[in-house]
């Protein structure tokens, strides 16, 4: 009965904690910091199996289904723009997205690195309008 509700347990958290299973939907917003991926990523394969391409508008997101678009705003500028996420992380603490070199430049986040931001899911992979 242990063994049971121990195999239970470890299924239900698995499930809880997959990326898969976060439950985005368009308008949901979420705020934090953005960063962007170094030039020597350029080529790599993402979570996604895509090659990174430093000069296409993408990003790496944590939980949001993988071919979510969302409207990244720099909170400073008011500045944004629409990425698709092809990719996993950022795993530095208090980030929440990592862009690709082509929309950090669009924001004009390149001299300072990171910039806090909001989130906006306009798309979510597997739903209607995505």
């Amino acid at each position: 009965m242990m063994k049971l509700l121990s195999a239970a347990l470890a299924v239900t958290l698995l499930a809880f904690l997959s990326p898969q299973s976060f439950a985005a939907h368009p308008g949901q917003v979420q705020t934090g910091i953005a960063s962007y991926y170094h030039d020597s990523l350029h080529g790599n394969r993402t979570a996604s199996g895509q090659i990174y391409d430093k000069n296409q508008l993408s990003a790496a997101h944590k939980t949001l289904p993988l071919g979510s678009r969302v409207r990244v705003t720099d909170k400073r500028t008011g500045k944004s723009v629409v990425v698709r996420v092809n990719d996993r992380g950022p795993f530095v603490k208090g980030r929440i997205i990592d862009l690709s070199r082509r929309a950090a430049t669009e924001l004009g986040i390149i001299r300072r690195g990171v910039t806090p931001v909001k989130v906006e899911v306009l798309s979510v992979t597997g739903r209607r309008g995505a």
